[in-house]
């Protein structure tokens, strides 16, 4: 079942990074204003802040198809906290605001725990080193 991913990244002093992998787009990457970046590229911190917001969105339309559920729009946005800790910086909590539009007809209690389910089924925040909260929003219409 083990699953491996690669991801290559190559820089120079003068360069931003270039992070590739197999098959697909090259993402170039600096550090965030906050470390002396311009902001113009995606950082390690967006990066991981993004890959949150994926899983999160990928596991509940997965969940979605599975359990036959209706849906028609979701917008998840996902604020990291990066903060000091005895070690150095650490994220500290990750934010997640899952706002779910569903037809009239449907049962907004069981979107909340698809959603809900969505959250503890991403692999993402089950493997880091930080609390991940969830706030819901479902909107019918």
């Amino acid at each position: 079942m083990a699953h491996q991913y690669s991801v290559s990244a190559s820089a120079t002093p003068e360069q931003l990074v270039d992070l590739t992998a197999d098959g697909l787009p090259t993402l170039v990457s600096g550090p965030p204003t906050e470390f002396g970046g311009s902001g113009n590229e995606w950082s390690p911190e967006d990066l991981l802040v993004a890959a949150v917001a994926d899983c999160f969105t990928l596991s509940f339309k997965a969940i979605a198809a599975a359990s036959r559920f209706s849906w028609t729009a979701l917008q998840c946005d996902v604020t990291g906290t990066l903060d000091k800790v005895d070690r150095g910086m650490q994220f500290t909590e990750m934010k997640i605001l899952a706002n779910l539009t569903i037809p009239a007809d449907a049962d907004s209690n069981r979107a909340e725990r698809l959603l809900e389910k969505a959250e503890n089924a991403c692999f993402i925040t089950n493997s880091l080193n930080f609390e991940a909260t969830l706030e819901i929003q479902v909107q019918a219409g």
